[in-house]
């Protein structure tokens, strides 16, 4: 027999956010499930590298409006995000977004630089502590990119590891260690933690309480970017004063 049937606005009816994660990472899916649990949130992997350097992350730039291309077409999207912060910086975030707008034209398009950019200017941060897994070169053009912004640096330090499976299985408790080291600085008036496959939902709330400041890690930042992007209130619905 052939049924009747009517139809609604489906899984993305109230909003949809579309995300290009990484082949190689394995932390931002889990800690975005917190913060989207009312909205339809879909993924497309895009391929990369297993070791993060400027060549590499460069590499990206061809596969994206291809990646972006394999998100539902039926799904109308509020905002998309590329999720990569070093990736953004090599590649340019006007760049990032002009090629997911080949693709999706009407999407508000963001990255974990520019959101942490907009992070601060929403904290009013001038001045920050700077922590990332990144051999030094990578941390270098990440680093300028954020002066560019107008951000001063008043501390620095790096676990200085390039290979991606490394750093998604850098345990929390060693993050929150280097948050507070490098966020001591007085100097210093928040921490910024790069890297979206750096586990930091389970600590930013412990480094705050200890440093009396903000604390700010990519996901984060780039999570709350895109749920103020999208129209979405942001007020408690993921860790650290961000979301306050």
């Amino acid at each position: 027999m052939k049924l009747d049937f009517e139809t609604d606005g489906g899984a993305a009816g109230k909003a949809a956010i579309g995300t290009i994660i990484l082949q190689n990472d394995e932390t931002l899916e889990p800690e975005m499930r917190t913060v989207f649990p009312d909205i339809a949130v879909y993924h497309a992997r895009i391929p990369s590298a297993p070791e993060v350097t400027p060549e590499t992350l460069k590499q990206m730039e061809a596969e994206l409006p291809r990646t972006a291309a394999l998100l539902p077409g039926g799904a109308t999207f509020s905002a998309i995000g590329y999720a990569c912060t070093s990736g953004s910086t090599v590649i340019g975030p006007d760049r990032v977004r002009d090629l997911v707008r080949t693709v999706h034209p009407a999407a508000q398009v963001t990255n974990p630089l520019s959101a942490v950019m907009a992070a601060c200017d929403a904290l009013g941060v001038r001045r920050i502590g700077f922590l990332t897994p990144y051999v030094a070169d990578v941390s270098a053009a990440m680093r300028a990119a954020l002066e560019d912004h107008g951000l001063e640096i008043a501390s620095f330090g790096s676990f200085e590891q390039s290979e991606e499976a490394v750093v998604a299985r850098i345990a929390p408790v060693s993050v929150l260690d280097a948050m507070i080291e490098v966020g001591s600085d007085p100097g210093a008036d928040a921490v910024f933690a790069s890297c979206t496959n750096l586990r930091s939902f389970d600590v930013i709330d412990k480094a705050e309480a200890r440093l009396g400041k903000p604390v700010l890690s990519s996901n984060q930042a780039f999570f709350w970017h895109l749920r103020r992007l999208a129209g979405l209130e942001t007020s408690g619905m993921g860790p650290g004063r961000l979301f306050e």
